[in-house]
């Protein structure tokens, strides 16, 4: 089941916030499969559509919370959202469509509910991507290049999520050996790849090969800092 994998988000919680980071194709199964009732806001890292796809879906939440959903997004997002969700932002709304209230965020520390948020921004070939830092955690989906000050803001965390796509160079992600290296001159002592193709191999294989403190992420895993 390692090997069936649904496209890259994740869920933050604490004891009293409960946010997502990105709304794939797949959120609404997903967020059925670990049966997730309650829901605070939507973090964005960038506006392609494997990452911005699912946004209509949160409309069950507001039905269930009698509440518009925060949403978080820089400028170039937030751009992306108003124009594929237009209906959604529109001075005459069809009944049903859904509640969203827009939140710009740019590079500095912001909170949602009591958790901290700190973008690091990483580059997805020319375009720039939010990574997140949240205490000890951070989190990088769709990068292959980080600024020093901004791979400053990574240091020190004790767990680490970020995209590998395959073996292979790629123009715009981390390759396996890439990511692998990033970790370790970061000293982060535990992190988890993410963003996997199907052309890095079988998640049993692939686990064997790499060093100490390093695995593949899968769909339902649960970390806990």
């Amino acid at each position: 089941m390692r090997d069936k994998r649904l496209r890259t988000s994740i869920l933050v919680q604490s004891a009293t916030t409960t946010f997502v980071v990105d709304t794939t194709p797949d959120f609404r199964y997903q967020m059925l499969r670990i049966q997730n009732k309650k829901l605070d806001a939507v973090l964005y890292t960038h506006p392609h559509k494997d990452h911005i796809a699912g946004l209509d879906d949160v409309r069950a939440y507001n039905y269930i919370q009698q509440k518009s959903m925060d949403i978080y997004a820089n400028t170039l997002t937030e751009e992306a959202l108003r124009r594929e969700y237009y209906y959604a932002f529109s001075d005459t709304k069809y009944p049903g469509v859904p509640q969203l209230n827009l939140n710009t965020i740019d590079e500095q520390l912001f909170y949602i509910g009591d958790i901290p948020v700190l973008p690091i921004v990483v580059w997805h070939l020319k375009m720039p991507v939010y990574g997140f830092r949240f205490g000890d955690f951070t989190y990088i989906t769709d990068a292959n290049r980080i600024d020093a000050d901004e791979l400053a803001k990574v240091r020190g965390s004790k767990l680490m999520v970020v995209n590998a796509l395959r073996r292979e160079p790629h123009l715009s992600h981390f390759t396996l050996s890439e990511a692998v290296t990033l970790v370790q001159d970061l000293g982060v002592p535990e992190a988890y790849f993410t963003h996997i193709s199907h052309q890095l191999g079988k998640y049993s294989d692939v686990s064997q090969e790499l060093p100490a403190g390093i695995h593949l992420a899968y769909d339902g895993l649960q970390l806990h800092v």
